[in-house]
């Protein structure tokens, strides 16, 4: 192969048969010496398939006449050793949430404390006692390790742990009203992330849906007359991700609780994102103690892991002892349980309730933070930039709104303090996508032409990449560099 070959300026149709001769076979590439030494490093059957992979989009860009470089070794080695960097990295990566969402659905929601994955990782890289009993040197329960906790935080007689709350509603419906009737209100048929539809998952469970009252308003009466010899089950959903206003009407727990009473007939709760403490000080008083729910007679209520609680991604079903033995005996239970790794996260973080030591959940920490606080942490982190009035890049404080986010607590922002970011050669847009663009990428938000940085969402470590990404923006850029 020519280490120099026609550009396209001096090329037309008829020379892109010669082009094509001109592409190395996949053998000779991988006897460059750059390649083989990275062969020996990642294997060669892996870059064999980047170097296919490269090989065929030369060939594909030749043909549709778009292959506009010198075709020489040096270029495929370059683009060959570029494709193994490309398929080495880790499309799973950690992001520096600034944008101020604290359950940050497409972020991964609650981040874990560094206690807890110490505890993860010791559960993880060693044999462990998940379903061993150390006292009888028997075979134990795999969530003895969770329950307990879980009772005692809830008040609950018992307690299961499931992969996930839609699961968690699944595996609730499905063990105690397969076949049989849900009474719930027309405006608790919600939609969560995901296009997960109440309807659509009673119907998977087996149960059948009975609608009830309207969109905007549903009373007890209406419960009441909708409950017929086949209802097996009176539901409450939390609305999870919106908040309705202005005409509306519901009945209260205890209202609901007391016709399940008379009718015999179980009340189920689900909670949604679920949190174990108020936030009422914080001025989220929508999102209700899990268990208040059950200490005003809720027969079973399930949530999520990973929203309010803090913890992993996980649903939690507790309640009545008999109900919950009931949905365990459920062959669905094995298919839906949890592996090793998450009761030592859930373990960690119930310990962390347990004994009152909430800045141990990061989630809990953000929620509580004051707005001088997160000022302050502002201040420090440009100082450490040791920006100047000549730079491109400027800043100010203002005044701004975080959110729970999640499905979590609608309607309800925390006031916080904003970094707010101009740059004299960029647009907010262009610098936003620069910080996207990082090593570790940083997530921020635009308004009204300028980006906003919430350091509510960023973790005290994450401080000095931060810092270091935007000492990268203070730089005054070429010309030809602006956009």
């Amino acid at each position: 192969m020519s280490a120099k070959s026609q550009g396209p300026e001096s090329r037309g149709k008829t020379n892109d048969a010669s082009l094509l001769r001109q592409i190395p076979s996949v053998e000779e590439v991988l006897q460059l010496p750059a390649l083989e030494e990275l062969s020996s490093r990642v294997g060669r059957r892996f870059v064999a398939e980047r170097v296919r992979e490269v090989l065929s989009e030369i060939r594909q860009q030749i043909l549709s006449d778009a292959w506009m470089t010198p075709l020489t070794l040096e270029v495929v080695e370059k683009k060959v050793t570029r494709a193994v960097e490309r398929a080495m990295a880790y499309s799973l990566q950690p992001v520096i949430n600034a944008t101020g969402v604290i359950l940050h659905t497409n972020l991964g929601r609650a981040p874990l404390s560094r206690k807890t994955m110490e505890h993860v990782m010791e559960v993880a890289t060693q044999y462990s006692t998940l379903e061993y009993d150390l006292v009888t040197g028997q075979r134990g329960q795999r969530d003895a390790h969770v329950v307990k906790p879980l009772q005692e935080l809830l008040g609950a007689d018992n307690a299961i742990v499931v992969n996930n709350n839609a699961a968690a509603v699944l595996l609730v419906l499905n063990s105690l009203a397969d076949g049989g009737e849900v009474v719930v209100s027309r405006g608790e048929l919600i939609e969560i992330g995901g296009s997960f539809r109440i309807p659509e998952i009673m119907e998977k469970s087996g149960a059948i849906l009975r609608e009830v009252g309207t969109t905007n308003r549903t009373r007890i009466s209406d419960y009441r007359d909708g409950i017929t010899d086949r209802t097996r089950l009176l539901l409450r959903v939390h609305p999870s991700n919106f908040h309705m206003v202005g005409f509306t009407e519901k009945p209260s727990l205890g209202e609901l609780v007391e016709l399940g009473r008379d009718a015999g007939i179980p009340v189920y709760e689900d909670m949604g994102s679920g949190c174990l403490i108020s936030m009422a000080e914080q001025g989220i008083r929508d999102e209700i103690p899990a268990k208040e729910s059950l200490a005003a007679g809720v027969d079973v209520i399930s949530f999520s892991g990973d929203k309010m609680l803090g913890g992993p991604q996980a649903g939690m079903i507790a309640g009545s002892a008999e109900l919950v033995r009931q949905i365990r005996r459920n062959p669905m239970f094995r298919a839906l349980r949890v592996d090793k790794l998450t009761f030592a996260a859930l373990e960690t973080t119930f310990q962390a309730y347990l004994q009152e030591q909430y800045d141990r959940i990061p989630v809990l920490r953000m929620i509580r933070m004051r707005p001088e606080e997160i000022e302050e942490r502002a201040g420090r982190l440009m100082a450490i930039c040791q920006f100047d009035t000549t730079s491109p890049l400027q800043w100010e404080m203002v005044a701004g709104e975080s959110v729970i986010g999640g499905g979590s607590a609608p309607g309800n922002t925390i006031p916080t303090k904003l970094l707010a970011l101009q740059h004299d050669q960029l647009s907010a847009a262009a610098l936003e996508q620069r910080l996207v663009g990082g090593k570790p990428p940083v997530v921020a938000r635009v308004e009204d032409n300028q980006l906003l940085l919430d350091l509510r969402t960023v973790l005290p470590e994450q401080e000095p990449a931060l810092a270091k990404a935007l000492s990268k923006l203070a730089k005054r850029l070429p010309d030809a560099s602006v956009s």
